[in-house]
């Protein structure tokens, strides 16, 4: 496994953020973790996904327009649980209590995905290792799409640009039914990151999920509303899910002026401190919008979320405030878009500049 170090012998500026980011917790007398409007969201999303499934597999309206706008519905509200409540609980940031956090962690594993593998990709490798070739599998969607100099370029590579937020739609698509099994056959969350050997009932898991996911939302819908109808729901929720996951992801890591490196899978030192490397890889979006920051979880807060994983991310707000000021006085730069159509537009252009000169 290749081994990255970053620069930590004098890491004033984190423990310094670090300091006053316990103290505002201190002084408030509050939890780390959640709190009732996360758990209030949690029943709202849930209850949207199990009322969007009724609705659509056992009283299939006769209006396809109708049945059409419920998937799509259906596609943003999981997108929203993986936001919420899987990634708080992912993060052990959800309750101080282990056992709902995991549990709101396998809320991922009802969607189809693998909260195991999501853990290692997420939690350790890209967290640890953002935006480092051959580390940070979150960049790895080669070659489809060239998100930096270093990586391979392909002539298609050029219009990427355009069909890049249709590509986008695939993803959870192939996180499902491609990704998850890649990992867990080649035994790597990424090129130079092996798995672990896992357990027994982690095996069972993995396989019970995704037997468990086509009974649910392929072979009962089949039944119940038709292989046609389903065939063509599904995708709408598939699509709407996977864009929204995959702009999200993008717009915080893969903009203008966001640095890549690339270490060529040998042993490397990051000259700076791993809290300045994830400032410099990180942007915040549209935090002054509430609906946005609502749906998404705080993600839009990416910057609080990559310093503070374990904090839950109805905290974000705050500590955005703590984080500026505390950037202002060390003179560490803070990046941010202002709004979500503005971070699209840097990162479409990002996708066609490093395109072209594939």
């Amino acid at each position: 496994m290749t081994k990255i170090k970053f620069n930590n012998s004098n890491a004033l500026f984190f423990n310094t953020l670090r300091n006053r980011v316990d103290q505002y917790f201190q002084d408030k007398k509050i939890n780390h973790t959640g709190n009732f409007h996360l758990y209030l969201k949690s029943i709202i999303l849930l209850s949207i996904l199990i009322a969007s499934y009724i609705i659509l597999v056992f009283f299939t309206p006769e209006n396809g327009w109708i049945s059409l706008g419920i998937c799509a519905i259906m596609g943003l509200d999981m997108a929203a649980i993986g936001f919420n409540v899987m990634h708080d609980g992912a993060h052990g940031s959800y309750s101080s209590k282990k056992w709902v956090n995991n549990m709101m962690s396998y809320s991922l594993n009802l969607l189809g995905g693998s909260s195991f593998m999501w853990k290692l990709k997420h939690n350790i490798n890209h967290h640890s290792y953002t935006n480092i070739e051959g580390m940070d599998d979150d960049i790895d969607i080669k070659p489809f799409i060239r998100v930096h100099r270093d990586q391979k370029g392909y002539w298609f590579n050029r219009f990427q640009h355009i069909y890049g937020l249709l590509l986008y739609g695939l993803t959870y698509l192939f996180w499902i039914f491609l990704n998850d099994f890649k990992k867990y056959f080649s035994r790597k969350i990424s090129e130079f990151t092996p798995i672990r050997n896992m357990k027994a009932s982690e095996h069972i898991a993995f396989w019970l999920t995704k037997i468990g996911y086509v009974g649910l939302f392929l072979i009962l819908p089949f039944y119940f509303a038709g292989v046609v109808n389903t065939l063509i729901g599904y995708a709408v929720v598939v699509f709407v899910t996977g864009l929204v996951i995959a702009i999200v992801f993008q717009l915080a890591h893969v903009v203008e002026d966001a640095p890549f490196i690339d270490t060529h899978g040998e042993d490397t030192k990051i000259e700076t401190e791993w809290a300045v490397h994830q400032l410099n890889t990180t942007f915040n979006f549209a935090t002054k919008s509430k609906i946005v920051s609502w749906l998404l979880g705080g993600l839009n807060f990416q910057v609080e979320h990559h310093l503070f994983p374990k904090i839950s991310h109805v905290h974000y707000p705050e500590l955005n405030k703590i984080l500026k000021n505390t950037c202002k006085e060390f003179n560490i730069n803070y990046n941010e878009f202002p709004t979500v159509l503005s971070a699209l537009r840097s990162h479409l252009l990002h996708l066609k500049h490093i395109g072209s000169a594939a």
